[in-house]
């Protein structure tokens, strides 16, 4: 059997267990989608605050093109890493914007979140440190800790009696310790009690590192997450937050110490080597950034959104999770999830499955991601159709 044929039998294999992936085709039209033939209602995109859906933001952000073409702020391209020529004056500027956001802190702006969380262990933690990761945290931050190859142990998710105790064996060793988690979990939109481990992170003397991906934008008065609504944004060793969710545009960040981001330019190697962001990107993730300051009304819209969403799942004895804009649907087997999830896309309502490598296995689900462009009765509908 040559490779081709391995690989094939592999994809028949996935077919089978309904663990196949594939490609979609989909043309976004505001809160709706055009998907098989059809528009359906979009619940199943991070655009949290309904950004994708405001014209009158790209109209704004796009009247200094008009004006002026030849501006270097709307460039498509960097051609270069930000330690060569890439580095356009449009990052400083993001990154005052951020260091603003999060109470003067330094801020460092990354390609991506995948950039960021497999290149920020790697760089920091050696091979005589320990790293301690909630069991449910992103694949991005499990690559990162594989890549880093430093010894580490998974602690039951939100269980910080469970990470004290590991703390408590490791803490005598001598080594730096890492404790790095989610804010708010993607796949069952449950919350981190990010002052338990502040507290933690300061009786141990370990390093304190929170992915907000899908908490920016979301929480806290400004918008700069779980951190920001729990009071402990200066307690936290490195914040990372998303451009892609919640600010409608693409690319991520970290916040920490002027020492550390210092430190991770020279570095880390998913921040070296790669090409920068475009100039209109970073221009127009900071113009998102300023603006979602003042949407307040939006976060209180979608917080409530969730609640209806949720409470109604639990009122029709259906298993859900979380306490966010993320809802799931658990149903358990793949096979189940596939079904419904092709049902609500007949009905109008563009949703797919979640299946295991995501989710563990026997956890297949719907996972209603929610935006605050939706209404409470397009949310009741959705229940009805259930």
């Amino acid at each position: 059997m040559d490779i081709y044929e391995q690989l094939q039998q592999e994809l028949d294999a996935l077919k089978e267990k309904e663990l196949y992936r594939q490609l979609r085709n989909l043309v976004p039209d505001g809160k709706q989608v055009a998907f098989e033939n059809r528009a359906m209602l979009n619940l199943s995109s991070n655009d949290y605050l309904g950004l994708a859906c405001r014209a009158d933001l790209r109209r704004e952000f796009y009247s200094g093109l008009a004006k002026n073409p030849d501006d270097d702020d709307y460039a498509l391209s960097a051609s270069s890493s930000r330690l060569l020529t890439g580095n356009h004056p449009g990052y400083s500027a993001l990154e005052q914007t951020l260091s603003e956001l999060y109470n003067g802190r330094a801020a460092l702006v990354f390609n991506s979140g995948y950039h960021a969380n497999i290149g920020m262990l790697p760089a920091l933690a050696g091979k005589n440190d320990f790293i301690l990761c909630d069991k449910l945290n992103h694949a991005s931050i499990i690559d990162g800790i594989m890549l880093a190859g430093t010894p580490y142990k998974r602690y039951a998710h939100l269980d910080y009696d469970h990470l004290e105790k590991i703390l408590s064996e490791k803490s005598a060793a001598g080594e730096n310790i890492f404790i790095i988690t989610e804010s708010v979990f993607s796949m069952d939109g449950d919350i981190a009690d990010l002052r338990r481990l502040v507290e933690l992170k300061k009786k141990y003397k370990a390093v304190l590192i929170v992915d907000e991906a899908h908490g920016v934008g979301v929480f806290g008065e400004n918008g700069a997450g779980v951190c920001e609504e729990q009071g402990v944004i200066d307690d936290i060793d490195i914040i990372i937050g998303t451009f892609g969710k919640a600010f409608c545009s693409a690319g991520a960040y970290a916040i920490m110490a002027p020492v550390m981001k210092e430190y991770l330019i020279n570095k880390m190697r998913s921040f070296i080597f790669t090409t920068a962001l475009p100039p209109i990107v970073i221009n127009w993730s900071r113009f998102v950034v300023e603006k979602s300051r003042e949407m307040s009304s939006e976060r209180t819209h979608l917080r409530k959104l969730g609640e209806i969403l949720r409470q109604g799942l639990e009122d029709k004895n259906f298993k859900t999770a979380g306490a966010s804009q993320i809802v799931p649907l658990i149903v358990g087997e793949n096979v189940v999830a596939v079904k419904l999830a092709a049902k609500m896309r007949a009905a109008g309502i563009l949703v797919f499955p979640i299946r295991p490598p995501t989710v563990p296995p026997g956890t297949a689900r719907l996972r209603f991601s929610l935006s605050a462009a939706l209404t409470e009765d397009e949310i009741k509908q959705v229940l009805e159709l259930l």
